[in-house]
């Protein structure tokens, strides 16, 4: 039998968890140059690094936060009419703004990128509310197996012209081949023929924001602080051990977003929350938390911030930009070449984490 649902108040460890993730993100965002520590980069192509985990966890929160979201909302008496219509206009906005980030630069319709990260955040958000909007939480997990199944069988058993079926390879696998036939030119301008926010692989990145979404599912359960965190520890530990075994039959790959590397680092995302709820809501561990709130409360003009200015520092002008040349005056002569290229990595996190700060001081959230 379940647990009845309470009606959920601020989870602060979701807040810092999203903070740190943001943060994170624009480190590894916004590097010096193309010398960069492995770690701070993506893995090329199977196999993952930390900054792998990034776009990953945040779909999980995104997840997570539906259902606390949703929950307050039911609470209130909304519709679910309503709950849909202002979570269709969000992800129509959030959309929106994705696309515009790319074309910063060089607007030009012939070749602008339709899919990306806030696109794929829409279009994840949007499915996984109307999902949780009516499905219970078995039915949710039933259709978490369903996606991760599916989209198995098809980058194992459909045939891509020239390769065959099952080639994981770069220019071999269904995913991308979709991508070249359906997209065309409005790939990622990075590989010309393929996004890594591609068509197929939202399948199971919209797996991802359910078992967020689960996870809040289990917040919202009267249960104790203990119980909680032994749920979301065991589940973690779970659907890690399950990543792992399933990457000898599939590869942990993010830009596939492989079911071995969507269950991996679902995992990670239970185990680390599970530790942070406990700590932070728990134990009201919450001093010296104000920058990571800072960056978690208003995530998306964090994130708006950082890839706006880092559009505008590469491309302008275009004889020489801006961020070639600040790069040269103050990181250029580091050594390594990977130190100067964090260094200023760094520096930009400065900046911006003093303008998110500025924004939580004066208690400025931007909301959609």
């Amino acid at each position: 039998m379940n647990s009845p649902l309470q009606q959920p108040q601020r989870v602060l460890g979701l807040d810092v968890f999203r903070g740190i993730t943001m943060a994170f993100m624009v480190l590894v965002g916004n590097p010096g140059s193309l010398s960069i520590y492995s770690q701070l980069d993506h893995a090329a192509w199977n196999g993952w690094t930390l900054t792998d985990v990034v776009f990953p966890t945040f779909l999980w929160i995104v997840g997570a936060s539906i259902s606390l979201s949703i929950g307050r909302k039911t609470a209130r008496g909304e519709s679910r009419l309503t709950i849909v219509l202002q979570a269709f206009k969000r992800s129509a906005i959030l959309y929106a703004i994705g696309v515009f980030i790319y074309a910063i630069g060089s607007f030009d319709l012939s070749t602008l990128r339709l899919l990306g990260v806030l696109q794929r955040v829409a279009i994840c958000s949007f499915i996984s509310t109307l999902i949780y909007l009516c499905a219970s939480l078995r039915k949710q997990l039933v259709v978490v197996a369903v996606l991760l199944v599916s989209y198995w069988l098809i980058l194992v058993y459909v045939p891509v012209p020239g390769y065959g079926p099952g080639d994981l390879g770069i220019e071999g696998n269904v995913a991308h081949y979709v991508d070249r036939i359906v997209l065309g030119s409005h790939n990622y301008s990075g590989t010309g023929s393929w996004d890594p926010e591609g068509l197929l692989s939202t399948i199971p990145a919209i797996a991802t924001t359910l078992l967020g979404v689960i996870a809040g599912e289990l917040l919202r359960r009267k249960q104790s602080l203990n119980r909680h965190t032994l749920q979301m520890l065991a589940l973690g530990v779970a659907l890690a051990l399950c990543g792992l075994i399933a990457s000898h039959w599939m590869p942990i790959n993010k830009k596939l977003w492989t079911d071995s590397f969507c269950l991996l680092m679902a995992g990670i995302d239970f185990a680390v929350f599970a530790a942070l709820h406990w700590i932070i809501d728990g134990h009201r561990r919450g001093k010296g938390l104000a920058l990571p709130l800072a960056f978690g409360q208003n995530a998306l003009a964090v994130y708006v911030i950082s890839e706006v200015s880092g559009a505008i520092l590469w491309s302008y002008p275009h004889s020489l930009p801006m961020h070639g040349r600040i790069f040269s005056a103050l990181f250029g002569s580091v050594r390594p070449a990977e130190l100067g290229s964090l260094l200023y990595a760094l520096s930009t996190l400065a900046v911006i984490a003093a303008a998110a700060f500025y924004m939580h001081r004066r208690n400025w959230i931007v909301r959609i």
